[in-house]
């Protein structure tokens, strides 16, 4: 195990996911956070429904998840945002050193 876990939220702008990202990096909750402009399909309140979105990628260590969810639930427009964790169990020694020591 790597002790790095990638975390996955979205947002409904572009603006909204810059402002939840530059957030995140700088209460060191996330190392990295990715943004990627998607397009979902989904069942809201019984309709489905097709909206753009912004895919949020978070690497963060694993002793910050609980601190991170807790901050993006609190500073998310959504009733019920996305928060999705998932381990790293491995990849590149050298970058997931540098997500643990910049979320330390």
């Amino acid at each position: 195990m790597s002790g790095v876990n990638v975390v996955m939220t979205t947002v409904d702008s572009a603006e909204a996911a810059e402002s939840l990202a530059r957030g995140i990096v700088e209460a060191r909750l996330g190392a990295c956070v990715q943004i990627v402009p998607i397009r979902s399909v989904y069942r809201w309140d019984g309709e489905v429904r097709v909206d753009a979105e912004w895919q949020c990628v978070v690497k963060t260590s694993a002793l910050r998840v609980d601190e991170l969810v807790a901050h993006i639930k609190a500073n998310h427009t959504y009733d019920v945002p996305e928060v999705v964790v998932t381990p790293v169990t491995g990849g590149n020694d050298e970058y997931l050193t540098w997500v643990s020591e910049e979320t330390s």
